[in-house]
């Protein structure tokens, strides 16, 4: 991941609505939303909602899929866990086993982190 991508990935992320529908998606999964769906659970109104969707698809943190007259929204993981790569690869000075005692103090669980390779 480049800066230019990891910015366009926050601008999109620093709504309240877009932070709320990305991370609907990503609870999800796989299955994702249709867009009646993502409006109905987050009590948003329909057109209201298209701009974030299209927002969020543009800066590529969603991908949409044609099914019959509906689109089917889903959060791109891939793209969310590079972020996560991208914010942490230079974790103390790349030798992220110093941080160990940093992760107990992180709300993240523990199956969801990266394992820190031994020193």
């Amino acid at each position: 991941m480049d800066k230019l991508t990891a910015t366009s990935v926050f601008e999109s992320l620093s709504s309240g609505v877009r932070l709320d529908v990305f991370r609907l998606l990503v609870k999800k999964g796989l299955d994702g939303m249709v867009a009646g769906e993502i409006a109905t659970t987050l009590e948003l109104p329909p057109t209201n909602l298209s701009f974030h969707l299209k927002a969020l698809t543009h800066a590529r943190l969603l991908t949409v899929q044609q099914e019959g007259r509906y689109q089917r929204y889903r959060a791109n993981i891939p793209l969310m866990l590079d972020l996560i790569t991208y914010l942490t690869e230079e974790c103390c000075s790349g030798n992220p086993q110093q941080c160990i005692d940093l992760l107990t103090a992180s709300a993240c669980s523990a199956s969801v982190l990266l394992p820190i390779p031994p020193a």
